[in-house]
């Protein structure tokens, strides 16, 4: 039947030079059918059985993909970060697009007419240089895309998994845990400074079956942290008074000495690896893993992703040039973003806190797998330059669904271990953990609205309780009654804070109410 396929004299008379490139690209969408037209029919319905093979298991594939329950985009972004996913439709894109120009160049090397003239042979290559790049473009798009993927990953995700945790199981990722929690580090270093201080610090707690996050934020200047028992730091720095320097200089305190202060010498980041641990000890949490971003490379991140939407109700000066954020809906670029989490001009560090919380819920709200998807090249840049983790690559993929899992059902809500609740110059570190533990074990069941919400004012619900022709002191004991925790702390008129974001009061508040 081969032989009988390849026979010459009984094959169709070769075409013109017009339907010849008519035929070819034909073989574009169907490759074999310019075979089929000139008699090789074994080679065109082998090329043509295999084109349409392969199109209805695709649309098989996607089919089940869009009745994932996780959805389909939460299910590509997973196996865009699995090599073997990655390598494995790299290898798939390449033998197709080989293919599929070989078909399209034998195409024209039997339908093109025998003694043509230069004009119509040089017409006929350019066509099918044409076709070939129609083809090959965007299979090299998509090969560079899956290159730059998984240079990222072995870049950023190049932890090895945890000695003191179980094998990771992609059925159970979690290893049947009901959280996870994790360390956010923004760093901030310049060349007019010395070393990196970790100004801001927050753990988030994200319940691994609703997707519920509780962000507990550390001020920079926490005093008398405590350390681990038996370790060098602890040594160095005992009790009572432990370190005698601000939470955000253990980082560059360890980054110093690694070798003598680390409590992992040989992790990839001995510094990161010691806050994290040192963070869960002192606010009694088991803190799986830390992520690290630079606050400068942080602006390049919100620009690959188009900017976050965010609603300022004061303005917000910023810089030592004089720029302020104006009132109103705005969309923030990341230089604009990031003085938005950094300012504290006219504020202070517990207000630029909440702010941080707030950026977090914007961003976690606003960035959809589409935009990752089709800003990959931009992200993968920015996230190298300034990212660092301890989340291996296999964890990835949960990590994924579990944000989609808190912006989709998940509720947010803030602990901010700043003061009134906290004294950060001497801080009640049993307290502390009791904070932590009540914030998370209450989740989104500690209410909508803030807990420095004023409970009562002279004007307010509670006027009627006001006592009948008081005397001077009655009428002030109960004026006293109706002011708010953050009146009583600052003594100032207004009953709560101006920053948004900022929390008063012991209890987690929800992001939805403390964020414009």
């Amino acid at each position: 039947m081969a032989a009988e396929d390849e026979r010459r004299d009984e094959a169709p008379t070769r075409l013109s030079t017009g339907r010849a490139l008519l035929w070819t690209a034909a073989s574009l969408p169907l490759p074999g059918v310019a075979h089929l037209r000139m008699g090789r029919r074994v080679a065109g319905a082998v090329a043509l059985g295999v084109y349409l093979s392969g199109i209805a298991a695709l649309a098989l594939w996607l089919y089940r993909l869009d009745a994932h329950e996780s959805g389909s985009l939460t299910v590509l972004a997973g196996m865009a970060v699995q090599n073997r996913w990655l390598l494995g439709g790299m290898g798939a894109v390449f033998v197709v697009t080989v293919l599929w120009l070989a078909v399209i160049v034998h195409s024209w090397t039997i339908t093109r007419p025998e003694g043509a003239k230069f004009g119509q042979r040089f017409l006929g290559g350019c066509v099918v240089l044409l076709l070939c790049l129609t083809v090959g473009a965007p299979a090299a798009w998509a090969l560079h895309g899956g290159y730059t993927a998984y240079d990222t990953l072995g870049e950023v995700f190049n932890a090895p998994e945890r000695a003191d945790l179980p094998p990771h199981d992609a059925r159970d990722p979690w290893n049947g845990a009901d959280r996870v929690n994790v360390l956010l580090i923004g760093s901030d270093s310049a060349d007019n400074r010395y070393g990196t201080r970790t100004d801001s610090m927050m753990v988030a707690s994200l319940d691994t079956e609703t997707g519920d996050a509780v962000l507990v934020g550390l001020p920079r200047n926490l005093e008398n942290v405590s350390f681990p028992e038996g370790s060098t730091l602890a040594e160095r720095y005992p009790e009572p008074h432990g370190f005698d320097m601000l939470l955000n200089d253990v980082y560059q305190t360890v980054a110093e000495e690694p070798e003598e202060l680390a409590l992992d010498p040989e992790a990839a980041d001995p510094a990161a690896d010691t806050l994290r641990k040192v963070i869960g000890h002192n606010v009694g949490l088991d803190v799986e893993y830390y992520a690290m971003v630079d606050m400068m490379g942080f602006r390049d991140l919100i620009d690959a992703v188009g900017g976050v939407q965010v609603r300022i109700e004061e303005p917000i000066p910023y810089g030592v040039h004089g720029g302020v954020l104006e009132p109103g809906l705005r969309r923030l670029d990341g230089h604009e973003a990031l003085w938005y989490g950094r300012s504290r001009v006219g504020s202070d560090d517990y207000g630029r806190m909440g702010r941080q919380g707030c950026l977090i819920k914007y961003v976690a709200e606003q960035v959809e797998p589409t935009t990752v998807l089709t800003s990959y090249r931009k992200l993968a840049g920015a996230t190298k330059r300034t990212l660092s983790t301890d989340i291996p690559q296999s964890k990835v993929p949960a990590f994924i669904d579990l944000a989609d899992r808190v912006t989709d059902t998940g509720d947010m809500s803030a602990l901010q271990l700043s003061p009134p609740q906290v004294f950060t110059g001497n801080p009640d570190w049993d307290k502390v953990r009791e904070l932590v533990d009540e914030a998370i074990r209450g989740g989104s069941d500690q209410g909508d609205g803030p807990s420095d919400s004023p409970s009562a004012s002279p004007s307010g619900d509670n006027a009627s309780d006001r006592p009948e022709d008081p005397t001077e002191e009655e009428w002030a004991e109960w004026d006293e009654n109706q002011r708010t925790e953050w009146q009583e702390y600052t003594g100032l008129d207004e009953p709560s804070p101006a920053d948004p974001g900022r929390q008063v009061g012991s209890e987690a508040s929800d992001l939805d109410a403390l964020c414009p």
